[in-house]
């Protein structure tokens, strides 16, 4: 694996060729409004990036970033407090 040497500059990257940047527009993609606050940003000269994903805006589109450090996601939270109403009717017969 090279080094990055577009803007996460001595970063080893898998995306480098020795043709330069092989990913979608030659380079990695800044991190989006939604990414501020996660554990996985690392700042560089050229702006802040995600270690995880190249393009972290493409995994916001379909809702939370499922490697966000700091989203939670409330869909789970939901169906943990669901209970079958019919074992809770046995419980309580008990």
């Amino acid at each position: 694996m090279l080094n990055c040497t577009t803007v996460k500059e001595g970063k080893s990257c898998i995306f480098m060729k020795k043709t330069g940047c092989s990913y979608n527009g030659g380079k990695c993609h800044s991190i989006v409004e939604a990414c501020e606050g996660c554990a996985n940003i690392e700042q560089y000269p050229s702006g802040s990036f995600c270690q995880i994903f190249a393009e972290p805006e493409l995994k916001w589109i379909s809702g939370n970033c499922n490697m966000a450090s700091h989203a939670q996601n409330g869909a789970q939270e939901e169906t943990s407090k669901k209970i079958n109403p019919l074992k809770a009717s046995k419980r309580s017969r008990r």
